[in-house]
């Protein structure tokens, strides 16, 4: 008699589009454990990320603005679910598998340092190389439960090490040694750039960093004026282009590609590296600065010891700093270079 699992795993093969991943095709885990009786592989990796540590920790860490003081601005969780939602929408669409891109979605900033991306530039310079997505890999890999990982499969690891673009990167069309092996992770690559590129936009009006009439025109015109109207209009291309290139991988089409790389490249120039919105950044750098500093001298009592041990005192520091929520660097850094007060 079969297992409600593999019912599931049987309604996949009949529902799913030939060019999806499946779970029971799946080049498995690191460690091979026993199936659950319930649900099938890409399914409990959703799961054990959604339940990791890592992931509570997004919602104190900076998307933007750092320690914004309204209830309405995005924090890296949001970030994560409002990529969720497009990379999810676009795979029912296509009929490719929902929780193999989802799991990928929720994982892919799990490694982010605090501070946004100025503290991965802190750390980047402090360590000699950081990247958050190599970090992501590093905490579903080794860092969470305990220092075991949590055993994810091979395809939400490979969405996960590969979702990063960076300032110059292509969402699609990026060389097959760049961009994930399955098509469900290329959907989470491209979802990052559709999710911040927008509302990344909202939450610097809301600011006072940007005014909406500051937007390029020309993609504005060909993508819409308001958030909403953007991203659907950057859903719907990539669909209807992945279906005319037979699913073969995720595309769009040339005019909204370079729009969105154009907002993008604005975004960089009028927000990201604007002294308003970094002007709080230089004292995260000497925040970052200064725990990296302490640690050295100090190690204990933060640090994991058998990382110092098999892998030295360097990595273990990095980890202890990139899994740092901001509220929490600056607090240590109180701690141990502020004097405290003396009762009376």
């Amino acid at each position: 008699m079969s297992t409600i699992r593999q019912q599931l795993e049987a309604l996949e093969a009949q529902y799913l589009a030939p060019q999806a991943a499946h779970s029971a095709a799946s080049r498995g885990r690191m460690r091979p454990e026993p199936e659950d009786p319930i649900r099938p592989v890409f399914q409990r990796d959703r799961d054990r990320v959604i339940h990791a540590k890592a992931f509570r920790r997004l919602k104190h860490k900076t998307q933007v603005f750092l320690a914004p003081t309204g209830d309405h601005y995005r924090t890296r969780l949001t970030h994560t679910l409002e990529v969720s939602q497009i990379a999810r929408s676009i795979a029912k669409v296509l009929r490719l598998h929902e929780e193999l891109t989802e799991a990928i979605a929720l994982g892919h900033d799990l490694g982010h340092p605090p501070f946004g991306h100025a503290g991965e530039r802190v750390l980047d310079r402090l360590t000699g190389g950081f990247s958050h997505y190599e970090q992501s890999l590093r905490v579903v890999d080794v860092i969470e439960h305990g220092g075991q990982g949590l055993n994810l499969t091979w395809e939400v690891r490979d969405g996960i090490a590969r979702h990063s673009k960076g300032k110059h990167g292509l969402p699609v069309g990026a060389p097959p040694d760049a961009r994930a092996s399955t098509i469900e992770g290329q959907i989470a690559r491209v979802a990052d750039i559709i999710a911040y590129v927008n509302h990344d936009i909202d939450d610097a009006v809301r600011a006072g960093v940007l005014d909406e009439h500051d937007l390029p025109a020309e993609p504005s015109r060909l993508l819409g004026r308001t958030s909403s109207q953007r991203i659907n209009t950057m859903v719907t291309d990539v669909v209807l282009r992945t279906i005319e290139g037979g699913l073969t991988e995720v595309r769009m089409s040339d005019a909204i590609l370079e729009a969105t790389l154009e907002l993008r490249g604005f975004l960089f120039e009028a927000v990201y590296e604007n002294p308003q919105a970094t002007a709080e950044f230089e004292k995260a750098s000497g925040v970052l600065g200064g725990i990296w500093e302490k640690l050295h001298q100090r190690p204990d009592p933060h640090l994991d010891a058998g990382t110092i041990e098999a892998e030295g005192l360097d990595v273990a520091i990095r980890d202890f700093m990139a899994g740092m929520t901001d509220r929490y660097a600056v607090a240590l850094f109180q701690e141990l270079f502020v004097p405290r007060e003396w009762g009376a």
